[in-house]
């Protein structure tokens, strides 16, 4: 489809789902109501970062100087940015509820993975003032490197979908973040090897009611049948896709904030832009993970 039809589909995608979601309450029970829409906001921000443009003076930007015709109430950049932080928790809901209208919580499968999210060059970590006390020093095995920084972990559905997401210091164990992105759904987690062990693996399925399992290493038994180890490691590479797709497309391991409030929205409106793409997608009959096919800018 076109750019065009990109923006008034994503668009009417969030005034209708932003509609249902905040007609039981206000919310600004204090001062004047901005000019520009909280809807025309969020799409603005959903087509910027499906674009690539991942900040927020380059998503006003290209708005202002591309679509103005179309936004005509846009403001100042100032205004923009502080309007679309203060909308975060709202995306939150929103693209839950497309995850969840696209059966990402009712699948019966999910796999989890972690990925780096440095805050700036390793050389640089020692001097660096933003996120003090925040970030710490962690490892990516992936990439074979020490950084400094976040951790992000993810879950998504057997189609790619996310399902949950968080961003925790470099140095977490990932069991320990896992338990934020397993709330919403049952059935079968695969991860990987890093969350080997019996008893972490019981607390989930006590605790969580999901299966958690992950391939085994080439010095151990395993008893779930020869072909077991080959399904695990070729059914994840799902969730790689989709890291991958978030960071080349969105840009998601780059932190572009300077406090928690900023990293929050940055993280949340990347993942509901990727999700309103695999929603649209779908609705013209593409494959959910095709983003390339679903716009010609």
């Amino acid at each position: 489809m076109s750019i065009e039809d990109f923006i008034i589909d994503t668009f009417c995608l969030v005034e209708e789902n932003f509609k249902q979601l905040t007609e039981s309450h206000v919310l600004r029970k204090r001062g004047s109501q901005p000019k520009l829409s909280d809807s025309e906001v969020m799409t603005m921000e959903i087509v910027g970062e499906f674009l690539g443009i991942d900040t927020d003076k380059g998503i006003w930007l290209y708005f202002k100087q591309h679509w103005l015709d179309w936004f005509p109430q846009l403001g100042s950049r100032s205004n923009f940015v502080k309007q679309a932080a203060n909308l975060w928790c709202i995306k939150q809901k929103i693209q839950e509820k497309l995850a969840s209208d696209l059966g990402g919580f009712d699948d019966i499968l999910h796999i989890a993975d972690g990925f780096p999210m440095p805050i700036c060059k390793f050389k640089r970590a020692h001097f660096s003032s933003i996120f003090k006390g925040t970030a710490t020093y962690g490892y990516c095995a992936s990439k074979a490197e020490t950084y400094y920084g976040f951790k992000g972990n993810l879950s998504i559905n057997s189609a790619g979908v996310i399902t949950g997401i968080t961003a925790a210091p470099a140095h977490f164990d990932e069991r320990e973040s896992l338990w934020d992105v397993i709330g919403h759904f049952n059935g079968l987690l695969l991860a990987d090897k890093g969350l080997i062990g019996a008893d972490f693996q019981q607390q989930i399925k006590n605790e969580a009611g999901v299966n958690l399992q992950t391939p085994m290493r080439d010095n151990m038994t395993d008893k779930r049948g020869k072909d077991a180890n080959s399904w695990l490691i070729s059914t994840r590479r799902l969730v790689e896709t989709v890291i991958g797709q978030l960071s080349d497309r969105f840009h998601i391991e780059k932190v572009r904030a300077r406090d928690v409030w900023h990293l929050t929205n940055r993280i949340t409106r990347k993942v509901l832009s990727h999700t309103v793409a695999l929603f649209i997608n779908k609705s013209i009959g593409n494959e959910p993970l095709q983003l390339e096919r679903l716009c010609i800018a």
